[in-house]
């Protein structure tokens, strides 16, 4: 798709033209940033749930147990492994180490939690689905060790 950027007489002062300048200024945004905010955002929801699984751990065992009854997997194992997740992924996704391997950790846990666990949080699973997908096919951004690893590896970001 291509974006047609018109340039309006500074002059003009209808609300069109305010509304094209607002917009113009807008895309001056650093994207890198945002896909910052993205990361944190996403990532710090799921390490701060990580921490409360290992304050008390027999309480995430007997979550896994009577809450969440994940089909196949024993609540023990659910619970390492579901903790595991929330603990390390998150530092890769905000770090951006390996974030494409954080993102789909945490995106197929996201897809487990809304399918098999709480189907009516549909509205923030797709938020932090649509997040960490971005992530997945995008990468981390320009903030992001990846981007300083390709660059010094490759010579381009």
């Amino acid at each position: 798709m291509t974006t047609v950027a018109y340039e309006t007489d500074p002059r003009d002062t209808s609300l069109l033209a305010r509304f094209d300048r607002l917009r113009t200024g807008a895309r001056r945004f650093p994207l890198s940033l945002i896909e910052l905010g993205m990361r944190v955002a996403v990532g710090a929801t799921f390490f701060k749930s990580g921490l409360l699984k290992v304050q008390s751990f027999d309480t995430a065992i007997t979550l896994f147990r009577d809450e969440y009854r994940l089909p196949v997997l024993p609540p023990e194992l659910a619970a390492y492994l579901g903790t595991t997740v929330e603990l390390t992924a998150p530092i890769l996704l905000v770090l951006g180490v390996g974030a494409r391997f954080g993102a789909a950790a945490l995106l197929a846990m996201t897809l487990t939690i809304q399918f098999l666990v709480y189907p009516e949080n549909w509205t923030e699973h797709l938020m932090w689905g649509s997040i960490l997908a971005y992530v997945l096919c995008r990468g981390a951004g320009a903030l992001s060790v990846d981007r300083i690893v390709a660059f010094n590896l490759f010579g381009r970001a």
